[in-house]
């Protein structure tokens, strides 16, 4: 697939909508108004991150994503640890998605959440089986759906403002009994984690490099593309939504249902109840379709048993898609939607942020030896982008729970006795972080080559 299907399927797991109607809404409880200063500061922390996985996104490419770029250039151990925090968000993610599906079609259904949320990850799972490049398509036209509900949305809040735009460089919230509070810029630290956790999907081109046209150019411009986009479809609706609440009392509950409700009338919020609801089932098959190319990659580099490696680095011959890894995924996330998931969200955000300050260690160290000439975009003002984004990321993992941080760093743990136990004795056998060959990048004439690609 070249740019447009590769940015439609990402921006598609950047899912916009179910960002903005499922995750943001509890950001709205903890931050008030200062929830779109949150996203933008992430935001702006993201475009450091781009460039890291355009960087190394196009150095090496592979399915593996984030731990293929990262083991091969520090090291298995680093790779593995990456590809643990990658796992963390590839089976939680997707049922926590999944269980708002029942709260936006209740217009027209009343459906048990639960349920629900298992028959959109079993539907998923069987999407995620067929051709990717249909899917591609697919997910495209529920792309637009999710863009108009945001844009109607935007309108109504924007035509029904109660409040100065002063809110949002000046956040508060409400503390009951008609008193606000200030928020503290501790507070917006503290919510980057699970905003950094809204923007994520924008990464999902490097998982695909293998099956893009040209990766080393196209998988680049996808990143970019997407994140200018997708944080410009989450950002907007929250600064109309922010002042557009009728009070403080109402924007902390996050009902945006409810608000477009008394913006407009009962059937243009079912209209946009029913776009987000796809917009879920969107974000469940494209997440499914992204999951189970990274279990695949971590088979085929042999991460686990033989024949576990076997079963789960099979491509079906009818549509080319790892079936064994798409259900490896799916089906267990749809068990998932019987658990209770509302204290592993906050563990996410840790492990994406985690995840993100190993791909900029791995872009400190791009430059070095048989890797330094190979063809490839090169980010601008290397390295301070990425040295920058190492602090920044570190500083706010510091600001978040202990207990998510505990939880996090025990899984980390037991993931690194694996490593030393079974892993590394085999290391000749397994895990042996593979780039495709005919995806291999030849090495560059001299500077003038490289000088081109980066521009």
């Amino acid at each position: 697939m070249g740019v447009v299907g590769g940015t439609l399927l990402t921006l598609s797991c950047l899912t916009p909508a179910s960002s903005l109607f499922v995750i943001v809404p509890d950001s709205f409880a903890s931050l008030g108004t200062g929830t779109a200063l949150t996203i933008a500061v992430a935001a702006l922390l993201c475009i450091g991150v781009a460039f890291t996985y355009s960087e190394l996104g196009t150095l090496i490419p592979s399915s593996g994503g984030e731990y293929a770029m990262v083991g091969t250039l520090m090291g298995r151990l680093a790779g593995w640890l990456v590809f643990i925090l990658s796992l963390i968000v590839v089976m939680i993610v997707p049922p926590i998605i999944a269980l708002g599906t029942a709260d936006y079609l209740t217009p027209i259904l009343q459906l048990d959440p639960q349920y629900t949320a298992a028959a959109v990850m079993l539907l998923a799972t069987a999407m995620g089986l067929l051709d990717l490049r249909a899917n591609a398509w697919i997910t495209g036209i529920f792309l637009v759906l999710e863009v108009v509900a945001c844009a109607v949305v935007t309108f109504l809040g924007f035509s029904h403002t109660n409040r100065s735009a002063s809110v949002l460089v000046h956040p508060v919230m409400d503390a009951g009994h008609g008193h606000t509070t200030a928020i503290t810029a501790g507070l917006i630290v503290t919510g980057l984690a699970t905003a950094l956790f809204i923007l994520q999907g924008f990464s999902t081109a490097v998982y695909l490099a293998e099956e893009m046209d040209n990766p080393r150019r196209n998988v680049s411009r996808t990143v970019l593309w997407t994140l200018g986009i997708g944080a410009a479809v989450v950002l907007v609706p929250v600064i109309a939504i922010t002042l557009g609440a009728p009070d403080l009392a109402t924007l902390g509950a996050g009902d945006v249902a409810g608000m477009v409700q008394a913006w407009s009338n009962s059937a243009v919020g079912t209209f946009v109840s029913l776009c987000i609801a796809l917009a879920i089932i969107n974000a469940a098959i494209v997440m499914v379709i992204q999951n189970s190319r990274v279990l695949f990659a971590s088979a085929r580099d042999a991460a686990w048993p033989t024949p576990v490696n076997r079963v789960l680095s099979h491509v079906g011959r009818r549509f080319g898609s790892p079936w064994a890894a798409t259900l490896a995924v799916g089906v267990p996330g749809a068990v998932l939607c019987f658990v209770n998931l509302d204290t592993l969200s906050e563990v996410t955000g840790v492990a994406v942020a985690a995840m993100y300050v190993f791909v900029a260690l791995g872009a400190l160290v791009s430059r070095r030896g048989a890797h330094k000439h190979r063809l490839a975009w090169r980010m601008p003002l290397w390295p301070a982008v990425p040295a920058l984004l190492v602090v920044a990321l570190a500083w706010v993992l510091s600001q978040q729970s202990t207990k998510s941080l505990v939880i996090t760093g025990v899984i980390v743990a037991v993931a690194a006795g694996y490593w030393a136990g079974y892993l590394r004795p085999r290391q000749q056998t397994h895990w042996v972080i593979s780039v495709p060959e005919d995806e291999q990048a030849p090495e560059a004439e001299p500077a003038a080559e490289v000088a081109t690609a980066s521009a």
